[in-house]
């Protein structure tokens, strides 16, 4: 367990752990994806994010830099047992939507959405398939299709 961790209870620690584990295997399953279709790791640029609420204000400044072919929002939001899910969830799903609908390159949603840290590890390579691929084949699809909506170019 990492250090940084240290002065926490045990089992805070380890969810912590886990959740950074799963973040991780997002990330990697993305990479590999992009890789077999030959993207290379030096063409990807990753922001980390301090959180879900965080990623539609990260992803517009990515945008409004350009020079992407597309953004891809990977990370994960577990229902505790307060309200608070809902808002960062709906937000985060909210703002990145809005984003896509107004930018000219695609904005994917790989953000789990779970209602426990079991269930997003299924959803990041476990059971489940892996989320992180899946945003990432999203975004070849659509990078693919405006490519061919805009003529080719």
């Amino acid at each position: 367990m990492s250090e940084f961790y240290q002065d926490l209870p045990l089992e805070a620690a380890q969810q912590i752990e886990q959740l950074s584990r799963l973040i991780f295997e997002l990330r990697e399953s993305r990479a590999r994806l992009l890789r077999q279709y030959g993207v290379e790791d030096e063409a990807v640029t990753v922001y980390r994010c301090p959180g879900a609420w965080e990623m539609p204000a990260v992803a517009r400044r990515i945008l409004e830099r350009g020079g992407f072919d597309a953004v891809i929002a990977v990370g994960a939001v577990i229902r505790g047992g307060t309200p608070h899910f809902d808002y960062v969830a709906g937000e985060a799903a909210k703002g990145v939507a809005q984003l896509g609908l107004t930018s000219k390159v695609p904005v994917v949603f790989g953000i789990l959405t779970t209602d426990t840290v079991e269930q997003a590890i299924e959803r990041s390579g476990a059971k489940a398939g892996n989320k992180g691929a899946d945003a990432a084949m999203a975004a070849l699809e659509m990078i693919s299709l405006f490519r061919a909506i805009d003529g080719g170019a």
